[in-house]
């Protein structure tokens, strides 16, 4: 059986606005995530293709909250919520929210890249 926590998590980034504490479950990267700073992705992803995450994300929102905007609509999601974000969102969280989130390891790792090469162009 595979299984994580937050304290046996294989990797932990510190991302300055968050924290985040990773583990891989077959072909699924589950996220344990704590918000230290209230921050919105969606200029970050604006410029990615799409403009939005284009990763779907499934998980529950153990503290805080999160606004989570899509082309035509957004949503909030506090506390005691479980959640499925299609792909073509942008979220931005409040300070102190903690979440756990499941996603597709390879439609995440191709996100972060291209998160991580918009970040180094600027």
């Amino acid at each position: 059986m595979a299984k994580a926590s937050s304290a046996t998590a294989g990797k932990v980034t510190d991302y300055g606005v968050a924290t985040d504490r990773t583990s891989q479950l077959d072909g699924y990267t589950v996220n344990f995530v704590t918000i230290t700073k209230t921050h919105d992705l969606g200029p970050v992803l604006a410029s990615l293709p799409g403009g939005n995450c284009s990763c779907p994300h499934w998980g529950y929102v153990l503290k805080g909250r999160i606004v989570v905007r899509y082309a035509d609509h957004q949503e909030t999601l506090q506390a005691g919520d479980a959640f499925y974000m299609p792909p073509g969102h942008a979220p931005e969280a409040d300070e102190g929210t903690e979440l756990i989130q499941f996603s597709p390891a390879e439609q995440l790792a191709e996100v972060e890249a291209a998160i991580a090469a918009s970040l180094a162009r600027t």
